[in-house]
């Protein structure tokens, strides 16, 4: 078969890597249909997750037709059309049982195109079948299930859950690239006063009001003092970072109300300040995280009712066997406007739901 073959920083390359097959009872090889590309896979390619060993083939997320299981998989069969969540778990160590999947110590977490290869191939062995993939309802299509493999999944459970938003917030979001868009969309779920949204690409901006922001500002024009505006000069209930770099970090902190939540999505890599000589007295609550997918069923079932917006955050699709091309698309993505860039072939006809 063909797969995207991590060789070590600024190299990679779509070629032939051997089939894979069922190497545990626990096991699911998948058919890859879809698949997209994560701000993660750039980050490995940039040599930033040194734990990614050369001959690994990337990506985290796919949608695709389960092909062969092992003895002890119970909840899929072949046929079956399945997400692969970027989460794998073991479902029996400490983490998996507290529902902190991306914690698991049992040889699941974060290990699709990490520690073991991923989905950006024609096809994936998928450990942990049971608790891994998720059966897909026939109204949801490649396009909309493949984006609750990671970004819908982490920007909910890391930014709108860590952060508490609740009925009547003012939520400011710094960062509308796709993690920072799918913030707000879900953000929206809890009936927040406002939503603010704060990048630096117009563009991004745009598409921050098509999802619901009801206010917009540019990251270099003092964000901040709209905020502050916005709330006679309280702050912001809740805001969410998902950027990663330490200034957005400390712009946020910059911007929360006393009493408020900061929650950070962004993957950072260098050190960020904690000016606790400004924040100690705010009684603020700061959260981290990196997401569990215990969310997956759930926003599944609200993107097969129609109110998850997902499909709008894709703005380029190719075929797999263009995924070079598909990787220098988003990479590059403030000259190309680029949000989420899908991968693959023909998809199965869906079925409309309709009202009885």
């Amino acid at each position: 078969m063909k797969g995207y073959v991590f060789h070590g920083p600024g190299q990679a390359a779509w070629e032939d890597v051997p089939d894979p097959d069922v190497q545990e009872a626990t096991d699911a090889v998948v058919r890859v249909d879809t698949v997209t590309i994560c701000g993660t896979d750039l980050h490995i390619l940039k040599g930033d997750v040194p734990e990614v060993r050369p001959g690994t083939i990337l990506g985290h997320e796919a949608v695709g037709e389960v092909v062969e299981v092992g003895a002890d998989v119970r909840t899929v069969r072949p046929g079956d059309r399945v997400l692969v969540s970027c989460i794998t778990s073991c479902g029996r160590c400490r983490f998996c049982r507290e529902g902190m999947y991306g914690q698991c110590r049992g040889g699941g977490g974060w290990i699709l195109g990490h520690l073991v290869d991923g989905t950006q191939a024609e096809y994936v062995r998928v450990p942990f079948a049971d608790l891994s993939v998720h059966p897909l309802p026939a109204s949801v299509t490649n396009e909309d299930a493949v984006l609750l493999a990671d970004i819908f999944p982490t920007a909910y459970e890391v930014g709108v859950l860590n952060g508490r938003v609740r009925p009547g917030d003012t939520v400011a979001v710094v960062g509308a690239g796709p993690v920072g868009l799918a913030a707000i969309a879900t953000a929206r779920l809890f009936a927040p006063e406002r939503v603010i949204a704060v990048d630096l690409a117009p563009a991004r901006l745009e598409a921050a009001r098509k999802l619901g922001a009801e206010a917009v500002a540019d990251a270099g024009e003092a964000p901040e003092q709209l905020v502050a505006d916005l709330t006679g000069g309280l702050g912001a209930d809740v805001v969410v970072e998902a950027v990663g770099v330490p200034e957005t970090f400390e712009l946020c902190t910059r911007m929360v109300r006393p009493g408020g939540h900061v929650a950070n999505v962004g993957v950072h890599g260098r050190p960020a300040t904690l000016h606790l000589e400004d924040l100690w007295i705010k009684n603020v609550t700061i959260t981290t995280g990196l997401v569990d997918t215990h969310s997956t069923p759930t926003l599944l079932r609200m993107a097969a009712a129609g109110r998850l917006p997902a499909s709008q955050l894709v703005t380029h699709t190719f075929p797999l066997e263009r995924m070079e091309e598909a990787y220098d698309v988003f990479a590059h993505a403030a000259e190309t406007g680029a949000l989420k860039v899908v991968l693959g072939g023909p998809q199965r006809e869906v079925v409309p739901v309709t009202a009885p």
